[in-house]
């Protein structure tokens, strides 16, 4: 038997004030985005905001449904409108925030399962990684520097060669 270990390293900051002007501003945005999110049902609303190779910005939010497998993720819209609008550009920086308005906002919030699958298969899409701000409405903020290394083991097209 041979044991394998995954690692990956991330920043920790205090809170929003500790990073750059680029990234303040693009996490700024990403809170404020939350205000645009429907979340009749979980209250929990997820803004998303990236900064493309080209300098656009394009922003997602979280759309749920009374049908909740219909819903859809902030990341997943954000990704969808990105590629859409500037096929193939590069993702340089993704901000992540969310408001739970029946709890707490003060840590940051990594993507779900499905997100990390679809910013995986972008960053293979564009050949280039996806830097993660990941904040909430105020406390620490992680700064992830490729997305992929929140899926260890992952699945793509490459396994169905």
């Amino acid at each position: 038997m041979n044991h394998q270990q995954y690692q990956f390293q991330f920043e920790v900051y205090d809170s929003a004030d500790q990073l750059n002007e680029q990234d303040a501003a693009l996490l700024k945005q990403a809170k404020e985005a939350t205000k645009l999110a429907y979340a009749p049902y979980s209250n929990f609303n997820v803004g998303a905001v990236a900064v493309l190779a080209n300098g656009e910005i394009v922003k997602g939010t979280n759309q749920e449904n009374a049908s909740f497998p219909v819903g859809i993720c902030a990341e997943r819209v954000l990704l969808s409108n990105a590629a859409m609008l500037y096929p193939q550009v590069p993702i340089e920086s993704i901000a992540i925030s969310y408001d739970n308005t029946r709890g707490n906002s003060h840590h940051p919030i990594s993507p779900c399962g499905i997100c990390r699958q679809s910013l995986l298969e972008y960053e293979i899409r564009v050949q280039k990684p996806v830097r993660l701000i990941l904040g909430g409405l105020s406390g620490k903020v992680y700064i992830v520097p490729k997305a992929s290394s929140l899926l260890p083991l992952s699945f793509t097209g490459a396994d169905m060669q």
